[in-house]
């Protein structure tokens, strides 16, 4: 009995531990940051891409994001364990150590890298491991702490997968990718700001100086409106150059518009029950855009 016991408690821990190195690499963002790729390599091929090439492309983005993700939680670990948001996460709960952490993180950014350049192409991974290297460097270790415009511009990192998708297929980078890659960067910062006006309290409690907490909730929201009619005007700017056809052209205006509305009302009268709403729409408007980009290309 003592060893069914002893047996049933180590399959419990090592289920923890495993699930534990699969929260570090924020599965969620991981997510949202394939969603962007694969349309991008419909796009790229003017049809459907070889399933090989999507799937090495596909895993290998995974493998980039996750390890990313992971070093910032290493290096994050102290401000974690203060906000309520953040406290349950596998390094303040102690279910992985920083060190194996940190292993992990690495194995993963290898990984991501030969994988890439083995099965895809040598641009793709440069281009991977260069997002990883921008967001632990330039927006973990320097901006978070230190500026107000960390999201502006580290978010040029989660804004790099659709440059990855594109030389996944062209083997080159041209003109469509970049305005691609400028609305993903736009996008960031209302997306993630609406989010952080909810838990500027937390952000506030460790010093990290995120918009909504060095500044007024009016101006904030005010800076989120811009950016939202600046998302809306590169979306329809990537049709152009990209040459889409209506069924993208109608999403963009409609979808694009749903965003600007809800971002016009929050600053008319800003609440965080409305900033949340904004939130969760961001995350339908790039999901909802980047399919009807994939599926226009598809059909017309």
């Amino acid at each position: 009995m003592s060893a069914a016991v002893t047996s049933v408690s180590g399959e419990v821990t090592l289920a923890r531990r495993a699930a534990g190195f699969v929260a570090l690499t924020k599965p969620r963002i991981v997510e949202l940051l394939l969603v962007t790729t694969l349309p991008t390599m419909v796009v790229a091929a003017r049809g459907m891409p070889g399933w090989g090439l999507m799937v090495a492309t596909l895993v290998g983005g995974t493998l980039a994001a996750g390890g990313a993700n992971a070093i910032n939680m290493v290096v994050d670990r102290d401000i974690d364990s203060v906000m309520k948001r953040t406290r349950n996460r596998p390094l303040v709960t102690g279910i992985v150590s920083p060190p194996q952490a940190l292993v992990f993180a690495l194995a993963l950014e290898t990984a991501a890298f030969a994988e890439l350049w083995l099965a895809v192409n040598a641009l793709s991974a440069l281009l991977a491991v260069s997002a990883t290297v921008f967001y632990v460097f330039v927006y973990t270790l320097w901006l978070k702490r230190t500026s107000r415009q960390n999201i502006v511009i580290g978010g040029a990192a989660g804004a790099v997968p659709v440059l990855v998708g594109w030389a996944a297929v062209r083997n080159s980078i041209g003109w469509s990718p970049v305005v691609l890659f400028a609305l993903m960067f736009l996008w960031t910062p209302p997306h993630f700001w609406a989010l952080a006006i909810r838990y500027r309290d937390d952000y506030r409690s460790v010093d990290v100086p995120m918009m909504p907490v060095v500044t007024s909730f009016r101006r904030t929201s005010a800076q989120i409106l811009a950016y939202t009619v600046l998302v809306w005007a590169v979306s329809l700017l990537f049709g152009w150059s990209a040459g889409l056809g209506p069924l993208y052209w109608a999403s963009a205006v409609v979808l694009g518009g749903v965003f600007c509305v809800l971002s016009y009302r929050l600053w008319q009268s800003p609440s965080e029950s409305r900033a949340m709403k904004l939130f969760h729409w961001s995350i339908t408007y790039v999901t909802f855009l980047f399919v009807a980009m994939a599926v226009d290309q598809l059909i017309f």
